[in-house]
């Protein structure tokens, strides 16, 4: 078993739903967890657990296995000592003779169990994210609770926003898609929401933002998603985009926005940035849920030995999906979905 990229609050809850599945089927069990995600499994850094390890992390954010960011690009170049990582993970493999591996993690991490899947090895992935993102399933675990903290610093500042009179930008996780900045928005009440899935007009923010003014509202609260993008940096070809940005005096699209703003309106617009709390503290009580459920799914395909699936959560069920159906997608937001539809129909703009 193992963790790989980003953390999340309930790493550790699914965890324990696998090895609990397991143990109260199987009692000669033997369950290794690899630290430090994949590298664990690369050089050999793992231990025997036991059920005590397992107890009491239901609520404990984090995971008790630690993790690292392994891209998968990087997966068949040797390392800095000519190490062949993907054989390496597959002599590990063999030499503990496990009957199946157990990773939890986003799409990075998804594409290198697809990799080991191809290779021979028995996987089972968990699909972990804040960003909700990976490609069948209707969820991600680590999402909900994300949205709860990024809710929380959004109404913070709702009540700083409104005895000052200010614009405020709070900036929320995501730089490719926009499900936790689009959630997190409609649940606070934010006025104005940017995606990356759907480029801004500038000119529109302003316009929304005056819209209020005018209405006698003095604030106006902006949800960015990190990867905000405006229409005119769309526009330019990937290459003439990372330029920018490494020349850009901003350190993200937030501070941009608020600079102009504040040049156009002549209001005072402050930035708030959340960060890597969005992914702290302890799982949410729908994340434990789902975790569990995951969890168990999980170990009832491994005891079938039923292998190379993502346990998925599809129209409130358990499903296996094969991972070569999914690895190396995104889910994204459709700009043109229920959701986006229902917001802008009750006064929220999405800058376009």
């Amino acid at each position: 078993m193992l963790t790989s990229g980003g953390d999340c609050q309930a790493l550790n809850a699914a965890m324990r739903g696998v090895v609990k599945g397991l143990s109260e089927n199987d009692k000669d069990l033997e369950v290794y967890g690899f630290y430090d995600g994949y590298k664990g499994l690369i050089y050999g850094n793992y231990r025997l657990l036991s059920s005590k390890d397992f107890s009491g992390i239901l609520t404990v954010g984090g995971t008790i296995l630690g993790s690292s960011r392994q891209p998968f690009k990087q997966m068949r170049i040797p390392d800095e000592n000519g190490l062949d990582k993907v054989e390496a993970m597959k002599e590990t493999y063999y030499k503990l003779n496990l009957d199946c591996l157990v990773i939890l993690g986003g799409n990075g991490t998804q594409k290198t169990a697809n990799l080991l899947r191809e290779e021979g090895l028995n996987v089972i992935h968990l699909p972990k994210t804040i960003d909700n993102d990976i490609y069948g399933t209707d969820v991600t675990f680590g999402f909900q609770s994300a949205i709860n903290v990024a809710c929380n610093a959004i109404d913070c500042i709702h009540t700083t926003a409104a005895s000052h009179n200010r614009v405020f930008i709070v900036e929320v996780m995501g730089h490719k898609v926009g499900w936790l900045t689009l959630y997190a928005g409609v649940a606070s009440g934010a006025d104005i929401i940017l995606l990356p899935e759907i480029p801004y007009d500038i000119d529109k923010v302003i316009e929304a933002i005056d819209k209020r003014h005018q209405a006698g509202k003095g604030f106006t609260i902006l949800a960015v998603a990190e990867g905000a993008i405006s229409k005119e940096d769309a526009a330019l070809s990937k290459k003439e985009w990372k330029k920018k940005r490494e020349n850009s005096p901003y350190p993200s699209v937030s501070y941009e926005i608020a600079k102009l703003i504040g040049d156009r309106t002549g209001s005072e617009a402050r930035v708030t940035v959340p960060g890597h709390t969005q992914r702290g503290g302890s799982p949410c009580p729908y994340d434990r849920v789902l975790c569990t459920r995951l969890g168990s799914a999980a170990a009832q395909a491994i005891l079938e030995k039923d292998y190379g699936y993502m346990i998925a959560m599809i129209d409130g069920q358990t499903k296996r999906v094969p991972l070569e159906d999914v690895a190396g997608k995104l889910k994204m937001v459709d700009p043109d979905c229920q959701m986006i539809q229902e917001a802008k129909r009750i006064g929220i703009s999405f800058g376009d």
